[in-house]
């Protein structure tokens, strides 16, 4: 085993000659890696931590230096080797950050010496493996004898970071691969033999694990997946889940920084013990953009999930969905007490909701159901919390479980925001025990007289799409219909003549000619990207100036000033009458952040 050669760092041996590193000072942190690693694979979180934390990674029974476990190996020995290590350095009580097997390793020390550990971060742990899972690497566990098996380190570092390696992780995978080929075989066998068995010897003991305990793992790591994680966190009194996009089994390998700054966080946060002291990346949302998320939901619909005790998903739909606050940044969505999903969703230490488009419909009624598979009809994925997150929802809320009222017949799910997604895409409604759309059908447009004008009130990031004319006008894009591409006096043709990319979103305005009441006027509010055309006529304008520009049609003047009042309070409405007058009605009502009633 190389030396270590960073200053400050120590390289020690225990009475027992368990080995291990130790650097830094301050609050003691105790490092377990996982089977086939050693001390050495945590250098990175050493050296990100050593500043501000006594950091002690341990070499497991089997693993560097240290001695062998016996053939019959419980996780008892192996959590008394760390309790040994622990009296031997003289500390009473650690937070503990274990790594797969490690994170077994930990959980054993939580769950049999409470008083020792102050917080638990388990990485990449297993839970309760899929029948499948759980026959694969027991057969692997059953092919080891002891002896050398590159094949074997191969097909551990293809299952660990994908075969072939990509080069983003071709560093990550040469680290692992040279921790694997010099651990001891015989070592590696019967730790591997333990492992591939205990994924259920905690099973029925997590409900009494006493510290606060994180739970994170990769989206991407499907041995100890996302489900796994979010159903330990369930289990767990003080128990929370993170799951990190993208990241797959050695993800502290592969992006030490961000597994490492998720670490310091949970630590930072009273060893993860308060509630109201959540990391600040948490909460530091830009509130505008948090507002306008928020503001997706249109008397709408969602669909709620989270993950059951066995890491199944769940979900039913709602709407009774809205917004609490924004610092810190709580939403809250209701469910009836005797709805099926009641006990998991009311025991959840986390869930997401999802707001729905149109094109959602279907979902929302295999929700509404008790259809037995809800989820096989959709496609999602795992969010930061581990519950699952609906692909092609306008908004997406994944929270920690912040707070459960009882109300009545129904229990309100107040959730602390971790992370929300939206876009510009149609949500949703509903309304009156039916559902609606907010906007006016483009179907419908396509079929309406040819003489209709359509135009767009187009933006991007805070300005307006105008076309300028030579003689000093500013005009909106606009035509003879909604037409086609193709079509050159219609408004899709006319924007992409001039080679502009723009998405039609709600209706804003609607009016007939006084004089000719057979000739309507439709206008959407829609967004585009920055258009790449050489036309100088092509004009983006910011808001605050429009009020500025020379605009000859008055109707038109007058919608843009609205369309800046709006802008500015955030509160949109569909105006419908003539160009002299009408009224306008609302889409929704503000949504409102004061939690004082």
């Amino acid at each position: 085993m190389a030396e270590l050669t960073e200053p400050g760092w120590h390289r020690g041996t225990a009475p027992d000659g368990t080995g291990f590193i130790r650097a830094g000072s301050g609050a003691p942190v105790l490092l377990i890696h996982g089977v086939g690693m050693n001390a050495a694979i945590w250098k990175p979180q050493i050296a990100l931590m050593k500043d501000r934390w006594d950091v002690i990674a341990i070499d497991m029974l089997g693993h560097g230096p240290s001695p062998l476990p016996t053939e019959d190996a419980r996780l008892a020995d192996f959590a008394g080797q760390a309790i040994r290590l622990l009296d031997h350095l003289g500390l009473d009580a650690v937070s503990i950050v274990g790594h797969s097997m490690g994170a077994l390793v930990g959980q054993e020390i939580a769950l049999n010496a409470p008083e020792r550990v102050r917080s638990l971060m388990s990485l990449n742990a297993v839970f309760r493996r899929p029948a499948d899972l759980a026959q694969a690497v027991r057969e692997r566990a059953a092919e080891l004898n002891g002896a050398e098996n590159p094949s074997g380190t191969d097909a551990t570092i293809a299952r660990w970071f994908g075969n072939p390696v990509p080069d983003s992780l071709a560093e990550a995978a040469r680290t692992t691969r040279a921790a694997l080929q010099s651990v001891n075989p015989d070592g590696y066998a019967r730790t591997y033999r333990l492992f591939a068995h205990a994924d259920t010897a905690h099973g029925d003991r997590l409900s009494g694990l006493a510290a606060p305990a994180l739970f994170m793992t990769g989206s991407d790591d499907r041995n100890s997946s996302p489900a796994m994680s979010a159903a330990m966190a369930r289990l767990a009194p003080r128990g929370r889940c993170v799951v990190l996009e993208g990241e797959r089994h050695m993800m502290a390998v592969a992006s030490p920084d961000v597994v490492t700054r998720r670490i310091v966080d949970f630590l930072e946060s009273n060893d993860g013990a308060s509630t109201s002291a959540r990391p600040a990346m948490d909460t530091a949302f830009d509130a505008g953009e948090f507002r306008r998320a928020l503001g997706s939901f249109l008397t709408g619909v969602t669909i709620v999930t989270a993950i059951g005790p066995e890491g199944e998903p769940r979900g039913f739909t709602a709407n009774s969905f809205t917004s609490v606050s924004l610092d810190p940044p709580l939403v809250l969505v209701c469910i009836a007490k005797k709805a099926l999903g009641h006990p998991v969703f009311s025991t959840s230490k986390c869930f997401a909701i999802n707001v729905l488009s149109e094109e959602q419909r279907a979902a929302s009624g295999v929700f509404a159901s008790k259809s037995q598979d809800k989820f096989s009809a959709v496609e999602w994925r795992f969010g930061p919390t581990g519950s699952p997150l609906l692909a092609g929802s306008v908004a997406t809320f994944d929270c920690d479980m912040e707070q459960l009222v009882d109300a009545g017949d129904h229990s309100i799910l107040i959730g602390r925001v971790r992370e929300f997604s939206h876009n510009s895409s149609q949500p949703l409604g509903y309304c009156r025990g039916a559902y609606v759309s907010p906007g006016l059908s483009q179907e419908a447009l396509a079929a309406a007289p040819p003489d209709m004008e359509v135009g767009a009130i187009l933006e991007d990031e805070g300005r307006v799409l105008f076309f300028e004319t030579v003689d000093g006008f500013f005009e909106l894009p606009s035509g003879r219909g909604l037409g086609t591409p193709g079509d050159t006096r219609s408004l899709k043709g006319c924007l992409a003549a001039k080679a502009i990319q723009a998405h039609l979103g709600f209706l804003f305005a609607v009016w007939d000619d006084a004089a000719k009441p057979s000739r309507t006027h439709v206008y959407y509010r829609g967004t585009v990207a920055a258009p790449h055309s050489s036309d100088r006529q092509v004009r983006l304008v910011d808001i605050d100036r429009i009020a500025g520009l020379n605009i000859a049609d008055a109707a038109v003047r007058s919608m843009l000033a609205r369309y800046v009042r709006e802008c500015r309070e955030d509160a949109f409405g569909v105006y419908v009458g003539n160009e002299v007058e009408g009224e306008v009605r609302p889409l929704a009502k503000p949504v409102s952040m004061n939690t004082s009633g």
